[in-house]
């Protein structure tokens, strides 16, 4: 995850692609954000921010380690509310709703957006209780057989039901890296999320694995909101239909990935792709 960047020079200014990218006219926001700042302490991580993330498409954010990607990600599910010198200043809105309301339930929040972590996470508990165990604390199951048709459509949504239904009482910590990987992700479906937010998802896992969680991302944006931080600008390329470029602490340019990897319109994002600098 990116550390706190340093103070940003005076000559970095925020620089947006002055045309709306394609993919805003053909869906709607799903994510909007005003003036998102983030400081830890004195530091300031994020400088203002202002984005529009389409619902049913890949936004992936790219740039240098410590630019902010993966902090502004945890701003978007309130991650950052459980370190105690982090400050978080603007708006953040999903389907206009304010999600840093003080009103707002944080758990319900995170229930609607869920998150997959860089290293696979699962629970130390059997594959099922592991798609089980948000439905469960969530009320979404009225009984046993609601639970288990939870839990299998989750699996094969992930595209694991078929590799793992004769083991469904097995540890999933059992599973292979590419395996745990999905299994986090049939476990943050198993919710119903909005939002799905993927924290360098493949960077723990071999190119076989990498191939088969890209292929479900690209299947599963078909019905949710999809943001991923990545270092693999191949990985943006193949996956996303908006590219977000940051660098210390900026968003500098936000736009249609073809675009963005064919004909960039900041210098910084064009040195970034051709590796001058990263």
């Amino acid at each position: 995850m990116d550390a706190a960047v340093a103070e940003k020079p005076a000559r970095f200014e925020t620089v947006m692609t002055p045309a709306e990218p394609a993919i805003m006219k053909e869906r709607k926001p799903k994510i909007v954000t005003e003036g998102v700042t983030v400081h830890y302490g004195d530091k300031q991580a994020i400088y203002p921010l202002d984005i529009k993330i389409p619902d049913r498409a890949v936004s992936a954010f790219i740039g240098p380690s410590g630019c902010g990607k993966s902090t502004f990600l945890r701003c978007i599910n309130r991650m950052n509310d459980t370190i105690p010198t982090a400050r978080v200043g603007g708006r953040i809105t999903i389907d206009g709703e304010d999600i840093y309301d003080p009103a707002l339930d944080v758990v319900q929040l995170r229930a609607r957006v869920g998150m997959v972590f860089q290293k696979p996470n699962p629970f130390p508990k059997s594959i099922f209780d592991n798609i089980a165990y948000g439905p469960r604390i969530h009320g979404f199951a009225r009984n046993r057989t609601d639970l288990e048709e939870i839990v299998v459509n989750s699996l094969k949504r992930a595209g694991l039901f078929e590799e793992v239904k004769d083991r469904l009482e097995s540890p999933g910590t059992g599973l292979s890296g590419g395996q745990q990987q999905r299994l986090c992700i049939a476990r943050a479906i198993a919710v119903n999320p909005d939002v799905i937010l993927m924290d360098e998802p493949c960077s723990a896992l071999d190119p076989i694995a990498t191939a088969r969680i890209e292929e479900l991302i690209d299947e599963l944006r078909e019905n949710y909101c999809i943001v991923i931080v990545t270092h693999s600008m191949q990985q943006a390329a193949r996956v996303s239909q908006l590219t977000a470029f940051f660098h210390l602490g900026t968003l500098v340019e936000v736009g249609d990935t073809e675009a963005m990897f064919t004909n960039p319109q900041e210098r910084r994002t064009q040195d970034y792709i051709m590796g001058r600098f990263g």
